[in-house]
């Protein structure tokens, strides 16, 4: 059988009901269809760290322009944890001075996560439960980007819990959205390795793939290879096609590698850095592939739990380090090199997203390659250990969103959060209301306006 539709998307279907969905393609299957485009996808990538940073050590040292040689010097001299993105120096945006302008009556955690995405008012007086009076970027990117029905896509890794749990993620006011923690999970709903019925012959057949270290690519070949064939198929097209299937197949197949976290192998949770490097591969392909133009990775609950791993030692758990006592408040025992082990953490998720920019990076699209063509943010959603205060939070960029952003600076300044997050917005393509570069996202009463300088 060749392609066929499942609702708006195309998919291939080979033997046992085995179907792998197809990207968006804009020469094929489409009533509408175009010439070819050399036009970027835009789209924005949010990657969340919780409980603040270790402020002295986590800037570079000096403000302007970013070279790689410079972030090197800071890494020797002074050990600052972005100098880890050094490799990117010039297509980074790292801003200094965003910060919030609501307050809960909860703890600083509750006030950033409501309001790290949204920048909304909160609802009343709910203490640390406290829900936001507005979507968050991710949503009104899709809303307004995407095609009707789809969503951002939505994944969160490390800890979990009960309190401060999904917070940071709104379909509109008070209405919090999930990220989804499967990465099994995530693969199925993104690119689908079965039909839509998916019945007990497709289920035991991708087992016997599985089995054999084969790919749901080998039973589709033949359409697969009638598809690439076709004349109308624009340049873009083959672009996206190449990167899906292939990254079909590396995320089938990483288990021979030693990576647990794959569509046809056992989820393995407890492998953290695996989970959330499999999580960004699926991010990557999914933008690759034209499946949405927004995309976030929260990591861990609201004031993070999680345990993670550093030059192979198992740290304390994290929010007890950012709050340098083994407790969830002001007083417990005092935890030893507790501002060292906060700025370790920081180094970690620098490196978690180094590894995401260098996959975006490795992936070439007819304008460049996918970190030229979209814009991936690395934020915290409160500005240090103690006290847990509201500014200056850390926010990290990468990626000229197809030349929209100004790169390889290191910008100070004072800036309130809708500022930042109306310049994503405005970068990959939102408007306001009157058709203009989107302004006015999240509380009415913030100033409108855009971080000085980013926009080109």
């Amino acid at each position: 059988m060749t392609q066929q539709r499942w609702g708006r998307r195309l998919f291939l279907q080979g033997a046992a009901g085995i179907t792998v969905l197809l990207p968006v393609l804009e020469s094929v299957g489409r009533k509408e269809a175009k010439a070819q485009s050399t036009e970027p996808h835009r789209f924005a990538i949010f990657m969340r760290q919780g409980n603040g940073v270790e402020q002295g050590s986590f800037w570079p040292t000096a403000a302007g322009a970013l070279t790689t040689a410079g972030m090197n010097a800071d890494a020797s001299a002074s050990d600052r944890a972005v100098s880890v993105l050094a490799p990117f120096a010039s297509r980074l945006n790292i801003v200094r001075g965003i910060k919030y302008n609501h307050s809960g009556p909860g703890c600083g955690h509750a006030d950033g996560c409501f309001q790290a995405l949204t920048a909304a008012d909160k609802d009343g007086n709910n203490a640390n439960e406290t829900l936001a009076l507005g979507p968050s970027i991710d949503w009104i990117i899709s809303q307004k980007l995407d095609e009707p029905g789809v969503e951002p896509v939505s994944l969160y890794a490390g800890a979990t819990s009960s309190f401060l749990g999904d917070v940071i993620l709104y379909r509109g006011s008070k209405e919090r959205r999930a990220g989804e923690r499967d990465p099994k999970n995530a693969y199925q709903r993104l690119f689908g390795s079965v039909s839509p019925g998916d019945d007990d012959e497709a289920a035991a057949a991708l087992k016997r793939l599985a089995a054999q270290r084969k790919s749901v690519n080998d039973v589709v070949r033949a359409q697969m290879q009638a598809l690439l064939a076709r004349p109308e198929l624009s340049k873009s097209d083959r672009t996206r096609l190449d990167a899906h299937f292939t990254a079909i197949r590396d995320l089938e197949t990483s288990v021979a590698n030693g990576c647990t976290i794959t569509p046809l192998a056992d989820y393995n949770p407890s492998d953290l850095d695996a989970t959330i490097r499999t999580e960004m591969d699926l991010i990557v392909l999914a933008m690759a592939c034209g499946k949405s133009h927004a995309a976030t990775l929260c990591i861990g609950n609201g004031n993070d739990q999680t345990q993670y791993t550093v030059d192979g030692q198992v740290l304390e758990r994290y929010h007890h380090i950012s709050h340098r006592v083994r407790s969830d408040g002001a007083t417990g025992e005092a935890i030893p090199d507790a501002e060292l082990q906060h700025h370790k953490v920081d180094k970690k998720f620098a490196g978690y997203f180094k590894y995401l920019l260098e996959k975006l990076d490795s992936i070439e699209t007819p304008t460049g390659t996918l970190l030229d063509d979209g814009v991936a943010a690395w934020f915290n959603d409160l500005s240090d250990g103690p006290p847990h205060g509201s500014r200056p939070l850390p926010w990290v960029l990468a990626g000229g969103a197809g030349g929209a952003l100004s790169t390889g600076q290191y910008r100070q300044g004072d800036w309130t959060i809708n500022k930042m997050l109306n310049t994503i917005g405005a970068a990959v393509g939102v408007k306001n209301d009157a058709g203009a570069p989107l302004d006015d996202f999240g509380d009415a009463g913030y100033q409108k306006g855009h971080i000085d300088g980013m926009l080109t």
